[in-house]
Formats: C-alpha cells, sequence, structure tokens
C-alpha cells in the first residue's frame, strides 16, 4: 500500500518516519516547512515529495499534524482523495471536536498510544531507555474506526502497529471512549496530580529537605504504591499508610472531581485542545 505521511518533518512525523522508513509501505513523505525537510533527510536520508504526488494512488494518509491543525488540512486534502482512502489521525481530539470534513467514501481511523508501562519487563537498556515508545520498548496503542467499512479496521490497525511499534497490546475502543482516555485519564487526571506531586515534593525541599532526598523518597514510593494500586503485586497500604489517605482525600480532592469525564467537561476541555 502506498501511504502518505503529511508532517513527515515534524516531531511526531520523525517518529513515525523511523518506524515507516524499512516497513512494507511505500511511503511519500510530505514536509511543508524547509527545516522538517532538512531534518527528514539528515535522519532517515528521506526526500519529500509534493502533496499532490504523495496523495496520487495513496491508499492511506498519516496526519502526523498538531491538533489545532488536523481540520484545515484534512479540509485542504479531503476532496484530493481517492474513494476508499483510510486517513489516519494520531489523537481523538480533533475528531471528537468534528473537525474533520465530511466525506462518506472515505474512512476515518484514529488511533494513539498508550507509551511504554511503568511496570516494565523490559531488560534491554535500549527499551528501559524509550520512554515515549515507538523505538524500543513495547507499548500498547488504542485504536477506533470513526467511519468506513468493518474491513479497514484491520488494515488501520496495521498501520497503527507498524507506526508505533513494538507492541505490547492493541485495544479497540470508541472516539468518545479515546477521548475519555485522552485529554480526559491521561492529561486532565494523572498530568494533573504527577504536576501536585512534583509541586509537593518542591514544598518539602523548600522545608528544608534536601532535594535528592525528597526526590529519592517520592520516586521509590511511587513505585511501589503504584504497584499495590493498580495490583502489580499482591500487597495492602499499611494501617498508617490508610490513616494517611483518609485525611488526605477530603483535603486534597473536591468530592465530585470525577465529573471531569461528564461530557461537557470533556468536550470542553477538547475545545480549548483544538
Amino acid at each position: 500500500m502506498k501511504l502518505a505521511l503529511i508532517g513527515a518533518g515534524g516531531k511526531m512525523g520523525m517518529r513515525l518516519a523511523r518506524n515507516l522508513r524499512n516497513s512494507a509501505y511505500d511511503t511519500a513523505y510530505v514536509e511543508v516547512s524547509e527545516a522538517g525537510r532538512d531534518r527528514l533527510k539528515s535522519a532517515f536520508g528521506a526526500d519529500c515529495v509534493a502533496l499532490d504526488d504523495a496523495l496520487e494512488g495513496a491508499g492511506a494518509v498519516v496526519l502526523a499534524v498538531p491538533d489545532t491543525a488536523i481540520g484545515t488540512v484534512a479540509s485542504g486534502i479531503v476532496d484530493r482523495l481517492d474513494p476508499g482512502t483510510i486517513v489516519v489521525i494520531l489523537d481523538a481530539a480533533a475528531p471528537y471536536a468534528g473537525h474533520l470534513p465530511k466525506r462518506e467514501d472515505i474512512t476515518y481511523f484514529v488511533t494513539h498510544p498508550c507509551h511504554p508501562p511503568i511496570f516494565s519487563t523490559e531488560a534491554d537498556a535500549a527499551a528501559l531507555a524509550d520512554r515515549f515508545g515507538g523505538i524500543a520498548a513495547k507499548q500498547s496503542i488504542v485504536n477506533a474506526l470513526m467511519q468506513g467499512p468493518e474491513e479497514h479496521y484491520g488494515t488501520g490497525e496495521e498501520i497503527a502497529k507498524t507506526i508505533w511499534a513494538p507492541i505490547l497490546r492493541s485495544h479497540r475502543v470508541t472516539v468518545d471512549q479515546m477521548a475519555l482516555l485522552e485529554p480526559g485519564l491521561s492529561e486532565t487526571v494523572c498530568a494533573t496530580l504527577l504536576l501536585a506531586m512534583r509541586q509537593a515534593m518542591d514544598e518539602v525541599v523548600r522545608r528544608g529537605v534536601d532535594k535528592t532526598a525528597a526526590r529519592d523518597f517520592l520516586v521509590g514510593h511511587l513505585n511501589i504504591l503504584a504497584a499495590v494500586t493498580f495490583d502489580e503485586v499482591d500487597g495492602v497500604f499499611s494501617y498508617a499508610c490508610n490513616k494517611a489517605i483518609e485525611n488526605g482525600m477530603p483535603m486534597l480532592m473536591k468530592d465530585d472531581w470525577l465529573r471531569v469525564f461528564e461530557p461537557e467537561e470533556i468536550s470542553e476541555s477538547i475545545r480549548r485542545i483544538t
């Protein structure tokens, strides 16, 4: 299959190009910036082509562009695509927000990486150093067939497995469910609470604890506490820990904090993103 990678010289495009260069796909690279074209050429020896040349005969088009540009880029190419073309989007935000142009005879396939898990079983040093994924560490992915024939799910999933490789597990979800996962679960909740942890560590340091000691203490406890919380090990919190949670939860969390997953809250978050 011929595959057009739009935004090939950007941050995400370079990650995908690394895995596509030696794949079974006949990849046509498109990049508007001279710096991006130079970066792609220097890293992989890949030459970019004009957009029309890339789209001609392409069975799939991957949009490796920012969320804020998805609607504009998709609208600029949708009329040039052959019927049955699979358009791959790398995040649920723009599709969820309704930014994709309407055309019933093409497929929209949405995929996103889970990133390598913190409970790693990797033994290789390069895999352990690959925090983002797509290089050496196995990661899971989530995929959604937003529109198109059912048989295109398998085709889209194979593209996803290629660009995000190496793969641990591949999960099928809906676009709405993917939006619950991101921005809802991963960013609104997880990233926010992690930032709060960093601010708490900085406060402990401000109060006199050595920074290295505080960091070692926090990340070490993150490891075991997360392992217990997510059933990675067979264990329970201590009596003292449970009492601390009982005291800390009402101080740190509002009673209705789970409303961040209500449809209107997810929609508002995505509106700000896109």
